[in-house]
């Protein structure tokens, strides 16, 4: 059976590796954005050709870093990239922050509003996520569909649920809802954001009234270094999940007893 890593055990193996010398958090990252577009071009060969388009929605931590080198990555290989950013750039991580700058020297970058994403700035996301054959954003005459939308909202730590996001994931769950009927490709990052990570419940759950739209539901889900409980869970609706090696050492078994 494939071992399950909870969000503590993932968070000490990493840490482990960055205190040893064998990696930076920062190359971690990288790995991890580098990780994501392949999974992606692995899923859907047809997006390693060509240009296409892409919405990154990045969140207010690493998760958020993750997404800001996708971004970065999809659009050295030409693609037409928009970013929306949940957070407050003077509070990101370190390393998260580094890339947030990267991203925003080569990338399209709109700071939504944090904590609560104002009306307007809602409205930009879902005019550039919008994907209907005929209602394209503006862009090149040769940029043409498929269309990927990425979830670095939030990842293995997120506890409470999502709030100030409410115009944003009602036009998420639209998609995920309604797959058959568009060209969109819904990726989340390490973990769909609005699900725990290591009971595979959605945080709604425990908390209903926070808001009506509690998860965001992707087509493909791309974690590093192991399976998370989550992943299991939600591996019986469909959401397909890879595992990427990001280049850290075996963790260890359930037999060790110096296990996180």
């Amino acid at each position: 059976m494939t071992e399950l890593l909870t969000a503590a055990q993932m968070r000490a193996i990493e840490q482990a590796a960055i205190e040893s010398g064998q990696v930076t958090g920062l190359e971690l990252m990288e790995r991890a954005g580098v990780g994501v577009v392949e999974a992606v071009f692995e899923e859907w060969p047809e997006l390693g050709e060509g240009v296409h388009r892409a919405v990154v929605l990045c969140g207010p931590g690493n998760n958020g870093g993750d997404g800001f080198v996708v971004a970065r990555l999809l659009r050295a290989r030409g693609w037409d990239v928009d970013v929306f950013f949940y957070g407050n750039a003077g509070k990101l991580p370190p390393d998260a922050r580094v890339n947030y700058d990267r991203c925003r020297a080569v990338c399209s970058v709109q700071d939504l509003g944090f904590p609560v994403a104002g009306d307007a700035e809602q409205m930009m996301f879902r005019d550039a996520a919008v994907h209907r054959g005929d209602e394209l954003p503006v862009c090149d005459d040769d940029i043409k569909p498929p269309f990927v939308v990425f979830d670095a909202l939030f990842g293995i730590g997120l506890s409470r649920p999502i709030t100030g996001l409410n115009d944003v994931m009602v036009h998420l769950d639209y998609l995920g809802l309604h797959r058959d009927l568009n060209e969109t490709r819904l990726v989340a990052i390490d973990v769909p954001s609005g699900f725990e990570t290591d009971t595979g419940e959605m945080i709604w759950d425990k908390v209903p009234e926070s808001t009506p739209f509690p998860a965001i539901w992707s087509d493909l889900v791309v974690t590093f270094h192991a399976r998370k409980p989550v992943h299991d869970v939600i591996a019986r609706d469909l959401m397909k999940t890879v595992v990427k090696d990001i280049g850290l050492d075996p963790f260890v078994t359930d037999n060790d007893p110096s296990r996180v």
